[in-house]
């Protein structure tokens, strides 16, 4: 592979070389998915298919997250790519040959190509090695839905020593024309938090409520409330989700229960705004209970930060890809998404960008096609050799001429 010269073509060539191994490490973790910080059979796959390379390893004490540093034949600058390896805990029902044989749990949100694809391009630029000045640092992360595993990585201090200048991820969108990327500068992804909300009334008699204190229509109306306080009271161009999914009171039709309660979630797109919204929050929450003659409380537990990208990182992801593929594979991101990713603690301390890449269903309409966290989520399998090309082109490009040009 070493003969292979990086022209516009050459990182294509050498990620379709590699495209056997990894959709066969693709489908490997697929069938064995594991959830939040420990991931020890995904992360032994992974070594395992990385075996023998000049590859440095660093693991921590809070996770299976891994480091794998590889140093080029001269020094330079420093990058990061990542991809993340826990599954969530929820059916698969595919009916892929390959699918998940662990109960009620399943790589619905691609955790296995991210993990895949990033394999694929330490082998590729690995076998470029005498042509690198500088390093790169492979980061093999758990605990990415819900358990802060890029926190916990930075906090055991995996990326220090050496410290990343820059960082990229690849995430993959079903429900997205396959083969193209697409990236946001500024705000791209939401911070997420929970909502826990309890309201306190005075249990009694359903055919008497005039006797009791009923919670349940309290907790009703502060779900409306919140709602018109988002529309009210949240700029339009800061915006504010917040969505409960569950509300859970009473045991039976006659009985007025003592309390309610609400969990949920809120999302945004900047710090203030999540202020803002927090503020606004235990306000209404406190004084419509106290409006009803009933006691509450409002707990909100922080979740992932807003994703920001760097515009240079964006900048420098869309030309990287451009050069590799051509103008039509690039879009620029017209709109944040309201999802979150933990890729943002990384992003807070380094300028970088996450990218994401569709890998809509052969034969399918994209727009029609099931998403990330659907229990019948499917991708085409062929666009995987895309995303290892674009990690190596990132890559080649930063160690050449950083973020700057």
């Amino acid at each position: 592979m070493n003969d292979i010269t990086m022209d516009s073509s050459g990182w294509r060539a050498l990620a379709e070389s590699l495209q056997p191994d990894t959709v066969a490490l693709r489908r490997a973790i697929h069938q064995e998915p594991e959830l939040g910080l420990e991931t020890p059979k995904t992360l032994a796959k992974v070594k395992a298919a990385l075996a023998g390379l000049p590859l440095e390893w660093k693991q921590g004490p809070s996770s299976t997250g891994a480091i794998a540093v590889l140093r080029g034949a001269k020094p330079g600058r420093t990058v990061l790519l990542r991809g993340d390896m826990d599954a969530l805990p929820m059916p698969e029902d595919t009916g892929l040959p390959f699918r998940s044989r662990v109960e009620n749990t399943m790589h619905a949100c691609g955790h296995d190509t991210h993990t895949a694809m990033l394999a694929s391009a330490a082998k590729a630029l690995c076998a470029r090695r005498d042509a690198l000045a500088g390093t790169v640092l492979f980061m093999f992360q758990p605990g990415e839905e819900g358990w802060h595993g890029a926190k916990k990585m930075i906090e055991d201090g995996l990326l220090e020593d050496p410290a990343p200048e820059a960082a990229f991820a690849l995430h993959i969108i079903p429900n997205a024309p396959a083969g193209v990327f697409t990236a946001k500068a500024g705000p791209m992804l939401a911070s997420a938090d929970e909502i826990y909300i309890s309201v306190k009334g005075k249990g009694g008699h359903a055919s008497m409520p005039h006797h009791a204190v009923d919670p349940i229509p309290v907790a009703c109306e502060i779900v409306t409330a919140l709602q018109v306080f988002v529309t009210r009271r949240i700029d339009i161009f800061d915006p504010v989700v917040i969505t409960f999914g569950k509300i859970e009171a009473g045991s039976t039709d006659n009985v007025i229960p003592e309390t309610a309660r609400l969990l949920g979630t809120v999302r945004s797109l900047s710090e203030e705004s999540r202020k803002a919204a927090h503020e606004g929050i235990a306000r209404v929450v406190q004084n419509i209970a106290r409006a009803h003659g009933c006691e509450a409380e409002a707990e909100i537990v922080l979740g992932f930060p807003v994703t920001v990208c760097d515009a240079k990182a964006v900048a420098h992801a869309a030309a990287s890809i451009g050069a590799t593929f051509g103008k039509d594979a690039w879009q620029d991101m017209k709109a944040p998404v309201m999802g979150a990713e933990d890729f943002s603690y990384v992003l807070n301390r380094v300028p970088g960008a996450m990218v994401l890449l569709g890998v809509c269903p052969e034969g399918q309409v994209w727009k029609s096609a099931c998403p990330c966290h659907s229990n019948k989520m499917v991708l085409n399998e062929s666009v995987l050799a895309r995303g290892v090309a674009a990690h190596c082109a990132i890559v080649e490009r930063y160690l050449a001429q950083g973020l700057g040009a």
